[in-house]
């Protein structure tokens, strides 16, 4: 026991009856006597450990101040000579007792009790260094870097598994399209060969009742069609029959309306530009600006047409680029011009060609004179 209670009896007190009590200046008895509460053994510790002073001389802020102070040498992560783990967990556990003590028995600025400070959620600034999953070892710093590469190779692992799942989704997905399209196909040709079959028994039938005696061509040989070295002999046959009753593939169809569209706009251009002037006025130029804007819609129409043409085309070669409104424009302007400078030759001609009969007209009349003379 730290407070030592020494007896003294004398002789002549005892003859009396009187004892002495003298108590040492740390005696409980004597803090049970005066203060009122008895603080425990465990208590007494705790603040010895903190080196603080009596209970009742210590503030949280003393309290917390000490802690701290303590928590620079002794914690393992400080760096310092001093840094002992056991040492500071003696520690943190006596700073909790004396913040529990303390917010039990006093009421220190404006009546508020002290809280601790984990019961806010509110952690020390050496804290952040225990938080790193028990991951690395040394200086704070360096435990930081250690984690942070973990948590790169984690990241990793992690993307490496998604794509992975990703991978073998896509091939799940791709086998049952496979599977699909197999299915299909297979569907395609029974149902072809159901077609074959229902028609070649209707043909049957159609013999079996004399339906194609009265044919115009009955027992005489087929005409044969002219001979492509370059093309299977039944394609070319089908295609001789198409064209023989009038039909003409999507793509003939196509170019067919996208020449005809391209020389109508031509046309509008071209003659539209021939009756404006050479120098256009200010009229004229606007008149030629609206001609212009109607023949850029068009023409986004003619490209529209352009692309379809080109996807249904059989040969590369024969695919067609997009109209140009400015080589439209230039073509229509170098062909208004030529059409002036043919107009001035014609006119020219006419010109000549009037002089030389008035030349022809005066001369009888000059010969009628001569020979009355």
């Amino acid at each position: 026991m730290s407070c030592t209670l020494q007896l003294l009896v004398s002789r002549t007190d005892f003859c009396h009856g009187r004892f002495l009590l003298v108590l040492s200046r740390r005696s409980p008895l004597l803090r049970a006597l005066s203060s009122g509460p008895q603080v425990s053994r465990s208590l007494q510790e705790s603040y010895r450990l903190l080196q603080l002073p009596d209970e009742r001389d210590s503030s949280p802020v003393q309290v917390k101040e000490a802690y701290l102070r303590l928590a620079k040498l002794y914690h393992p992560d400080s760096g310092a000579p001093t840094a002992d783990a056991v040492l500071f967990a003696r520690v943190e556990e006596a700073y909790r007792a004396v913040l529990a003590h303390q917010s039990k028995t006093k009421k220190p600025d404006g009546g508020k009790e002290v809280e601790d400070e984990e019961s806010r959620g509110t952690a020390f600034a050496h804290r952040q260094y225990l938080s790193y999953e028990g991951v690395g070892s040394g200086t704070p710093s360096q435990r930081e870097r250690q984690y942070r590469q973990v948590r790169v190779d984690r990241a990793s692992d992690q993307i490496l598994n998604y794509r992975q799942r990703e991978h073998e989704r896509a091939a799940a997905a791709e086998g049952a399209l496979v599977e699909r399209d197999m299915r299909q196909r297979s569907r395609k040709i029974k149902i072809t060969q159901a077609v074959e079959r229902l028609v070649e028994d209707l043909i049957q039938e159609s013999m079996a009742r004399g339906d194609f005696r009265n044919l115009s061509g009955a027992g005489k040989p087929l005409s044969k069609f002219e001979h492509n070295p370059y093309a299977d002999p039944m394609t070319h046959n089908l295609n001789r029959i198409l064209i023989d009753n009038g039909y003409q593939p999507p793509w003939v169809v196509t170019q067919r309306d996208i020449r005809e569209t391209t020389a109508h706009i031509r046309k509008r251009l071209l003659e539209g530009r021939a009756r404006l002037g050479d120098p256009m006025s200010p009229k004229e130029s606007s008149q030629w600006e609206q001609l212009c804007a109607s023949v850029e819609e068009e023409l986004v129409k003619l490209n529209k047409v352009v692309d379809n043409y080109n996807l249904i085309v059989p040969m590369l070669k024969m695919q067609m680029v997009h109209f140009s409104l400015s080589r439209e424009v230039d073509r229509a302007v170098k062909g208004a011009h030529q059409h002036r400078l043919e107009q001035q030759r014609e006119r020219e001609k006419e010109r000549e060609r009037r002089k030389e009969e008035k030349k022809y007209q005066t001369k009888p009349d000059v010969l009628d004179e001569n020979w009355m003379k």
